[in-house]
């Protein structure tokens, strides 16, 4: 099959991938000129330079992997990315900066679950007793709940301490979306596979390139190898069905994937839904009101520097509150970066981005006793949908020959590159349904 892919952030990518290795020949269409959609180095810093002239690539936001994104590990060794070479794995810690928390042990799952409990600094006995009552009830439960409960709600029975140094930094660094708010079903999936399911599901894996070097870059070199076409700066206008095609601002392709932004990819569905025969127009129309109903949380990352900064560790959990809006900080310096330079991650970002950053500046001075200069803040104001109980997202199939992916379509999980990337792959799949 021909294949028309719109978008080529990690989800587009993912699908063309998926669709090239199952024998079609996928056409990618990008209106921006970069790969990477909202996970990519941002060309337009190629030349930033830190306060003492050292030139710096920054992302357009911090991210990280984990050991259970099995789909977008393969993915990048698929297309000749070497995890074990552009990635930093080390075990899961939420470590604040005077060293309390929790750090895994480098032991079999469950077990370094178990280690890292039993050994976290600063909790106590009746701390630690909460956690493993709760963990062993919710592998009881295998894992799941009413869709309706929020993980507040889930995790009531947990003592203040767990929830403020280990629930709610898992949450909103999972979800993207405050604990009182969000899904406990999707928090407690993302809390099997990556804290007790498989063997190195909990491994942090913090990239050590840009994030347009860890997949995007490689994936429309490894289509264009491959016969498939990645066409850069071609903002897509029209999608029509005509017979047994789709036409796609004129060029037949006998099936379309839109793998842009939901707000987006509504848009594009109700302004050619007007030309569509009625039928196709309602499908068209039906499944962007799902879009349109997504609400959507923001993520700021505030870049900044100093000539002596260096972090205990590569990643370090912080204490957030409304004037210390930053939930965690990641020491660029030891991931292959300028020495000194810092990101900071605000999950669930409000407020202006000059607000954001001095926030950000005035709580390294506070809780990590340094004095930083600015280098770049970064506002994604729809990073993310929001993971609430019982959202209805939006399906796979839009009409026949018509697909979606993206990170907020449906599937088992919340905003992130393995959600992303597992929609691409299913979007390809379902191609010959």
């Amino acid at each position: 099959m021909k294949i028309a892919i719109i978008g080529a952030g990690w989800a587009g990518l993912a699908a063309a991938v998926t669709a090239t290795q199952a024998g079609h020949n996928a056409t990618v269409l990008e209106a921006t000129h970069a790969y990477g959609g909202r996970a990519r180095g941002l060309n337009v810093l190629k030349n930033c330079t830190l306060p003492n002239g050292t030139p710096v690539t920054l992302d357009n936001g911090q991210h990280i992997l984990i050991g259970a994104y099995t789909e977008t590990l393969k993915l990048m060794r698929q297309v000749g990315v070497n995890p074990a070479q552009a990635l930093l794995s080390t075990p899961m810690a939420l470590l604040f900066p005077q060293g309390e928390g929790i750090r895994f042990k480098d032991w079999p799952t469950p077990l370094d679950a178990l280690g890292g409990i039993l050994a976290a600094r600063g909790w106590s006995l009746g701390d630690k007793a909460s956690l493993l009552r709760a963990s062993v009830g919710w592998r009881l439960q295998g894992f799941s709940c009413a869709a309706d409960v929020s993980v507040a709600e889930l995790c009531r029975a947990l003592t203040p301490r767990i929830n403020a140094e280990l629930i709610e930094p898992l949450c909103v660094s999972a979800l993207n979306t405050p604990a009182e708010r969000a899904s406990a079903q999707v928090f407690l999936r993302v809390l099997r596979d990556a804290l007790f399911g498989m063997q190195g599901g909990s491994r942090l894996l913090l990239p050590r390139v840009d994030l347009s070097a860890l997949f995007p870059d490689a994936a429309a070199a490894w289509l264009q190898q491959h016969g498939g076409q990645v066409r850069l700066g071609q903002r897509v206008e029209t999608i029509k069905k005509q017979g047994e095609s789709w036409w796609v601002d004129g060029e037949v392709f006998d099936a379309v994937i839109l793998a842009t932004s939901a707000s987006n990819a509504a848009l594009a569905l109700m302004n050619n839904a007007q030309a569509a025969t009625q039928p196709i127009a309602n499908k068209m129309q039906t499944w962007a009101m799902q879009c349109q109903a997504l609400r959507f949380e923001a993520i700021a990352t505030v870049y900044a520097w100093a000539a002596d900064a260096k972090l205990a560790h590569p990643m370090l959990a912080l204490r957030s509150s409304p004037p210390c809006p930053a939930q965690f900080a990641f020491d660029r310096g030891q991931l292959g970066g300028p020495a000194g330079l810092l990101a900071f991650v605000v999950s669930a970002a409000e407020g202006d981005r000059a607000t954001l950053e001095a926030q950000v500046l005035a709580q390294a001075q506070a809780q990590l006793g340094l004095s930083l200069q600015a280098v770049q803040t970064v506002v994604e104001k729809r990073a993310t949908f929001a993971c609430t109980p019982g959202l209805q997202r939006p399906p796979t199939q839009i009409a026949p020959g018509l697909l979606a992916c993206g990170d907020y379509v449906a599937g088992p999980y919340p905003a992130t590159l393995e959600g992303a990337v597992r929609s691409g792959q299913a979007a390809a799949h379902a191609l010959a349904a």
